[in-house]
Formats: structure tokens, C-alpha cells, sequence
């Protein structure tokens, strides 16, 4: 499918100025298939319009995960360019690989018989192929670069009152580690040391466009104040809170929607509703989880646990009982926690192992450096007789908490009967937030464990490997 030789004229005329209809022409001509195009689409259009034509120099645009945005903003790149080919851009996302994956896209289209047709006097510097900065033979050029990464020596827009180029963000977070109170921060950090720095005039419009995924996050900084800047937004939900329909219901129904926030409210909060902090609470939903009066059978089950890292600093060692039933359906059995000296600690793991059974397998963390890898060492081999599966942390506690938060909030998890449940319920409850979560990071061990694909180790080999250095 394209555009009829006869029609080229007219089309190319219109795509010079409706900045919307050149986006759907060149997914056209370049991709060869119609833009399946919402009405959202051109609320983006039309405020990218504005940066264009100076009447907006900060702009936030928040929208779901796959929803188009960075389809749209490589090619305002690529529109703006073909108006004033000496403009000068940076392009930032959350790695240097997606953002030099998303500058070399720019190019490609730059590159393209269809854009020639529209903007033909722009003319590609072929001396400069690098794939996170290219050039136009104006003087135009296309930077691109990570976030936290360096930009020394590089610079967005003009010094002058027309336009001159732009500075654009493009998802700074990582998904993974966007809850992380270190990681989180940095990009904050960086985009006030290093990337603001980075225009070359005052007036050099920053355009940010992600999904919202923590209160804190980017967005929510530069929109509570962040630098002192005035920000123009455009917040667009999945659901509509007026009327509550799909923002794109080609791509997400109302109905996948809803199962969608069941399954994972806090996530769904943030990145689709663009509501970081959920109206109804946290991660989990334990309120309806059904209450079993008495230990079903078990398919499998493993007892996984949180140690604490001194038994004086207001952390406690957790332990949780996960069984499995039947295809998706689990039973959390048992949980207890408490604070102790590290050999309190390791005679309560062994004596839980020994009350629950062999049938059931001891899930334990690998904390880094060499003393958390030869506790582990100690413990399995004081767990002699026992499936031990031994691996360390990965990823932050809500990203590992999210797994088995989405299978309970679907009705999948179900509870024993017990006088520990008030006090674990509650921590489920208010967690990210509370106080404690360490029967939390014993619970979402326990699920990984349980549902691994291959089978747990006794003791793993990089444990087997620094055991041999050590000549233990």
C-alpha cells in the first residue's frame, strides 16, 4: 500500500505542515502498512506542534507502555529537521543501546525516498554514521546518549530565537529499577548535573515523555517543582476517569484493562492510569484472599526466607511456607519472623526444616561479598538431607514482589488459618510502603523458588567454586 504517484504532491505539501499527518505518512511509506492511529495519537501530535512553534519550552507527556510515544517523538525529530536541517538534538533514554537504537531510527527515516519527497532539501552528512550521532550536511546533528551517561562536548537547540532543536527524554527509567531509593535518584541527579547544562540557550525547548512508575520518578519532580521550571503536561490514562473507556481500545480493551489493575494495582496505577500512588492501596489485594481452615495437600512447596542483616538493627529473619495445589494455585501455609543472633538464626532455619519436612525445600538469599556466600555455605551444609536452593537477590523487592502480588490479586494464592496471619496480611497490605517487609521479600522468594523452571541446586556452583578458593 502507498500513496499513488498523482497524490504524492498534495500528500507531501500537507506532511510539511500538519506534523500529524506526516507521522502516519511515513509509517506508510516506510513501514508499508496503515498507522493503526487513535485519537490520542494526535493529542501528542498537536502538543509537540506547540514545542515546534515555541509556544511550549517544557513539556511532560505521560502515557502507557506501548502506546505509540516513541514512534511519535522520533519522527517530530525527524519533521523538525526536515524544517530547519541545521537543528541540533539530544535523545536520552533509559540505556545507551535504546537510545542509540532510536537515533539511528530517526536517521533511517531521514534516509528514506518517502521523506526526501517531503523535505527535499535536506541532505544526509554520510562522514558521520555513528548510530547515537549523525549529521546533516546543514550542520544539523542527532545525539544520542543514557541516562546517567555522558554528553561532554555536546549540546541541544540554537542560540537563537527561532527554532533551533530540542532536548528529548524518552523513558529515563528502568522499569527494573525504578523503585530503588539509590538507582531512582540518580537519574534526577544526572538530569540536574549534567543534561540541563546541555542546552545551548535558554529557550532550547526539553521535551520528557514516559510512563509514570513511581511518585518520585522524573515526571513527578520536575511536576512538583524540581528545578524551578513551569512544566505544560498532557497525562493520557489508559482508562478515561470521566467515562471510564479505553484510551485505545484497538490495543487494550476496557474488559483486558480492568483484569489488567486486578492483577497488579500498584503497577497498573502508575504505568497505565499515570496515578503512581494507587487509590485503593498497595501491591497486594489480601483483604479477599480465601482462608483455609486446614493444610490441603501439596504438590510441592518450599519454606524460602529473609535474613536480616544484624540482629540489632530493626530487621527481622522471615521465613514463609508456599505450596503449590494445582495448576496456578497456590497456599501460603506458614509464616514466622522474629530477630535473633545469627546462631539463633540458624538454629531456627534447621528446626523449621526439620518440622516442616524433607519433602519441602529451603529457599535462601546469597547476600554479595564473601561472608554473605559462606554463611549460605554453612547453612546448606547444616541443612544436610534438605533441597536447598541458594541464588542471589535480582532486581529490587517490589519488582520481585510483583509475580506472586499478581497471582493473589486474581484469587490464584490462598491463606491457612492461623494466629500469624493479622500481622502478615497487614505487612502484605502496606507494602511498598510499611514499616516491615521482610516476610514480604520471604514470600516473593518462596514463589520464585517454587516456580523455577529447573530444578534447585543444593548448593550452587559459584558457592562450589568459592568453597574450593577457601579449601572448605
Amino acid at each position: 500500500m502507498s500513496i499513488p504517484a498523482e497524490d504524492w504532491p498534495a500528500a507531501a505539501a500537507l506532511a510539511r505542515t500538519d506534523f500529524y499527518f506526516f507521522a502516519r505518512l511515513m509509517m506508510l511509506e516506510t513501514k508499508g502498512v496503515p498507522w493503526a492511529r487513535a485519537p490520542h495519537h494526535e493529542k501528542i501530535c498537536r502538543a509537540l506542534e506547540r514545542v515546534y512553534r515555541g509556544e511550549c519550552k517544557r513539556l511532560i507527556i505521560n502515557i502507557p507502555p506501548r502506546y505509540s510515544k516513541s514512534e511519535l517523538v522520533k519522527c517530530f525529530i525527524a519533521w523538525t529537521l526536515g524544517h530547519v536541517p541545521d537543528s541540533e538534538y539530544i535523545t536520552t533514554s533509559y540505556t545507551a543501546e535504546l537510545a542509540a537504537g532510536n537515533s539511528w531510527d530517526i536517521r533511517e527515516v531521514v534516509a528514506s525516498e518517502p521523506y526526501r519527497r517531503v523535505f527535499p532539501g535536506v541532505a544526509l552528512d554520510t562522514r558521520s554514521m555513528a548510530r547515537n550521532d549523525w549529521r546533516t550536511t546543514a550542520g544539523g546533528r542527532v545525539y544520542a546518549a543514557g541516562s546517567e551517561g555522558s554528553i561532554t562536548g555536546h549540546g541541544g537547540g540554537k542560540m537563537r530565537p527561532t527554532w533551533g532543536g530540542c532536548i528529548v527524554i524518552d523513558d529515563p527509567h528502568k522499569v527494573e529499577e525504578a523503585h530503588s531509593d539509590v538507582t531512582r535518584p540518580k537519574v534526577i541527579d544526572w538530569y540536574q548535573r549534567t543534561l540541563q547544562s546541555r542546552a545551548n540557550a535558554s529557550g532550547t525547548p526539553i521535551i520528557v515523555i514516559m510512563q509514570r512508575l513511581h511518585e518520585e520518578d522524573l515526571a513527578g519532580w520536575l511536576l512538583a517543582g524540581g528545578p524551578g521550571e513551569e512544566w505544560e503536561s498532557v497525562i493520557l490514562p489508559a482508562i478515561d476517569p470521566e467515562t471510564g473507556e479505553a484510551l485505545w481500545p484497538e490495543k487494550h480493551t476496557i474488559e483486558t484493562l480492568r483484569q489488567m489493575e486486578r492483577m497488579s494495582p500498584y503497577t497498573f496505577a502508575g504505568q497505565y492510569l499515570q496515578r503512581p500512588a494507587p487509590p485503593g492501596g498497595g501491591l497486594f489485594k489480601p483483604d479477599e484472599m480465601p482462608v483455609l481452615e486446614a493444610r490441603p495437600k501439596l504438590l510441592a512447596a518450599v519454606r524460602a526466607w529473609d535474613l536480616a542483616g544484624s540482629p540489632d538493627k530493626g530487621d527481622h529473619t522471615a521465613g514463609v511456607l508456599l505450596g503449590l495445589t494445582g495448576k496456578d494455585s497456590y497456599v501460603i501455609c506458614d509464616a514466622r519472623h522474629f530477630q535473633g543472633s545469627p546462631d539463633a538464626v540458624e538454629a531456627a532455619i534447621v528446626s523449621t526444616a526439620k518440622l516442616d519436612g524433607r519433602g519441602v525445600r529451603v529457599g535462601l538469599p546469597v547476600d554479595p561479598g564473601q561472608a554473605g556466600k559462606a554463611q549460605i555455605l554453612y547453612l546448606t551444609r547444616k541443612l544436610a538431607g534438605f533441597t536447598v536452593a541458594s541464588s542471589p537477590e535480582s532486581g529490587d523487592k517490589f519488582t520481585r514482589a510483583e509475580p506472586i502480588a499478581a497471582q493473589m490479586n486474581i484469587g490464584n494464592v490462598s491463606i491457612v488459618r492461623g494466629d500469624w496471619n493479622l500481622e502478615f496480611i497487614n505487612e502484605l497490605r502496606n507494602f511498598p510502603n510499611g514499616k516491615w517487609d521482610d516476610q514480604v521479600d520471604a514470600l516473593s522468594r518462596a514463589f520464585m523458588t517454587l516456580t523455577a523452571r529447573r530444578g534447585p541446586m543444593v548448593i550452587s556452583e559459584e558457592l562450589m567454586a568459592y568453597a574450593a578458593r577457601k579449601g572448605i
